[in-house]
């Protein structure tokens, strides 16, 4: 099991890719929690479908490869408001799936894209350098496009309001809460879950131009309040980085955005199949989460 304390890395090798066709339907998807991070001694939450619809689609990106995801949302007509839900590194595993579950119990239809299927799906795999490689050829350009499409989507589905809109995401999600808030007016609000805001002190070149653009320099253009929830002990986003995102906000006039640092809290502290689960900050950052879509999804 690898202990994942840093959001994401690159190297120069990264981008140096093959890709793979897909397979059926019914192997998009690897049922477990993801291999390279899941601790032995912990005990996931596990959220039931009762009262749930639960499924697993795929719709056309730009770049017409046809996109798999996961979603749940209430039984029922609705209209129920969206949440685009952003994994981790690791793709759309048990723990991604559950929390659509979680938001679906709360009257939201949640999904999930997985943004990493073009090349392989990194859930099943123990080996972090190629769970890198496959992370690092998802894009910008095709993120944001994958977003894009998840939205037209969802437009079209009768129990979906598409003009009650939020996102929220983990770890590399995390970056792309911040990134998608600043791209679609049609985001409502926003919760980013430690996702790296700039580049780190020793990045190379080919680092930080894979990561643009920032957080950092979208402070501007955000469209949505965005709420940042992160670790006062992750070793992959420094606190000098945090603050210079708040500075970024304040600013901008980003009066709705917020960041909250958990002081004792590690890097992947929602995460509750890992070791670096926080129980009392990821109950404290859910109820956040759930105050902020309750004002924006449901007001």
């Amino acid at each position: 099991m690898t202990v994942l304390i840093r959001p994401e890395g690159q190297t120069p090798d990264d981008l140096k890719l093959s890709r793979r066709a897909v397979g059926a339907l019914g192997g998009l998807m690897f049922s477990g929690y993801a291999v390279a991070a899941l601790a032995k001694e912990a005990k996931p939450i596990t959220t039931d479908d009762a009262g749930l619809v639960t499924e697993t689609v795929t719709y056309p990106a730009p770049d017409g490869f046809d996109l798999p995801a996961y979603f749940a949302r209430p039984e029922g007509d609705g209209p129920f408001p969206v949440v685009v839900v952003v994994s981790e590194i690791f793709g759309v595993h048990d723990y991604i799936r559950d929390v659509c579950r979680r938001l679906a119990k709360q009257g939201y239809a949640a999904i999930a894209p997985a943004f990493f299927a073009r090349v392989e799906d990194p859930a099943p795999l123990s080996d972090m350098q190629r769970i890198m490689q496959i992370v690092s050829a998802a894009g910008h350009d095709q993120v944001m496009g994958d977003i894009s499409a998840t939205l037209d989507w969802a437009s079209q589905q009768l129990w979906a309001n598409a003009d009650k809109v939020g996102i929220t995401g983990f770890c590399w999600g995390g970056k792309v809460v911040w990134q998608a808030c600043a791209r679609f007016a049609v985001i409502d609000a926003g919760v980013a879950w430690y996702g790296r805001l700039a580049p780190a002190a020793d990045a190379t070149p080919e680092q930080i131009s894979s990561g643009q653009p920032w957080p950092v320099d979208l402070a501007a253009d955000l469209k949505a309040p965005v709420l940042g929830l992160y670790g006062g002990r992750d070793q992959g986003i420094p606190l000098a980085s945090v603050e210079r995102m708040r500075q970024a906000l304040t600013r901008a006039g980003q009066t709705g955005s917020e960041i909250v640092v958990y002081d004792d809290a590690p890097h992947g502290f929602h995460a509750d199949y890992r070791a670096s689960y926080a129980e009392a900050d990821a109950k404290d950052g859910w109820s956040r989460l759930t105050t902020l879509f309750a004002a924006k999804l449901k007001g």
